[in-house]
């Protein structure tokens, strides 16, 4: 089996479609399509069916997906350690970060980076953590920064760089905006606009209420907090944003009870071998990590080494 064909199978997996996997790999639909035949005759298996105009896996296919998985993954690992044996930082680096990490933290990071490194060609992502999360851990993305998970993969180098003090927010003509220290419970007798029920800010949200006892009266969600801004702002509903969101358009709540804090930061697969583009990146995000500890007053020991025989190469 040759790797072209093996991303040609799995473009077309992930895709649903002949014609999008061909426009991701910039080829024509027909070359995808030879692709895939000269891998089912190599297996001697039919790979997807199709029923109509959708496509599906068949029972080799689904048993041949994640392997075709696992073979990029090292083939690319393998370039990246004799890549690695130069100096040199180029090559490309696909890092992903979060809608709001990329445009309040990320910044200043990725322009020193390119200015430093201008060999590298930068493959930015922009996602909702929760699927970084999973492309580092499948190895379609070097780095990811992002809020990170309360129980993280064990197969993950897991980083803080930052914390976000998330702030009970609501408009300036809301009611809750005349209380002078309203309490959970008190918020809950009024609809909330929070991210997404499976995000991990939001989690962290529902567990502070449910060890209170109390059901958050969720109106409306979305995991873009800038449009969570907006919705506050209008106001349909008090909502918890990071304290860099709150400007003059939104009045903070004085909550009797203690702040909520969430962690960002950036991980990497602990058995993978990283290239000398992503090891610049992490030399930068651990320098923003030193600062952002001498900023709060804290004393924030070295990121802890992976396992010998494993971890960062």
């Amino acid at each position: 089996m040759d790797t072209q064909s093996l991303q040609a199978f799995l473009a077309v997996a992930e895709s649903g479609s002949f014609s999008r996997a061909a426009e991701q790999l910039h080829l024509t639909q027909p070359a995808v399509s030879k692709r895939i035949a000269v891998l089912e005759t190599q297996i001697d298996a039919r790979l997807f069916d199709r029923i109509g105009r959708s496509i599906r896996l068949t029972e080799a296919g689904h048993l041949l997906l994640p392997r075709a998985r696992q073979i990029l993954v090292m083939v690319d690992d393998s370039r990246r350690a004799l890549s690695n044996l130069s100096s040199d930082v180029a090559g490309s680096l696909t890092l992903a970060t979060s809608h709001h990490i990329g445009l309040h933290r990320l910044p200043p990071l990725l322009k020193a980076y390119t200015a430093a490194h201008p060999e590298v060609r930068l493959d930015l992502h922009f996602l909702d953590s929760e699927e970084a999360y999973q492309g580092v851990l499948d190895g379609s993305l070097e780095i990811a920064v992002v809020t990170l998970a309360p129980q993280p993969d064990a197969q993950l180098e897991v980083v803080p760089v930052w914390i976000d003090r998330l702030c009970f927010v609501c408009a300036h003509d809301h009611p809750l905006a005349e209380v002078t220290q309203p309490t959970l419970q008190k918020l809950c007798e009024h609809d909330a606009v929070l991210p997404g029920p499976l995000t991990f800010t939001r989690g962290l949200i529902e567990a502070r209420f449910a060890a209170a006892g109390l059901r958050l009266p969720v109106a409306l969600s979305t995991n873009y907090l800038e449009t969570l801004k907006m919705m506050t702002a209008i106001g349909l509903g008090w909502s918890l944003l990071p304290e860099r969101l709150v400007a003059g358009e939104l009045h903070e709540l004085a909550i009797d009870h203690p702040p909520i804090h969430r962690p960002l930061g950036f991980i990497v697969h602990r058995s993978r071998t990283l290239s000398n583009a992503a090891r610049a990146m992490l030399a930068l995000l651990e320098e923003a990590r030193e600062t952002a500890a001498r900023a709060s007053g804290a004393v924030t020991a070295p990121s802890e080494p992976a396992p010998k025989g494993a971890g960062i190469r």
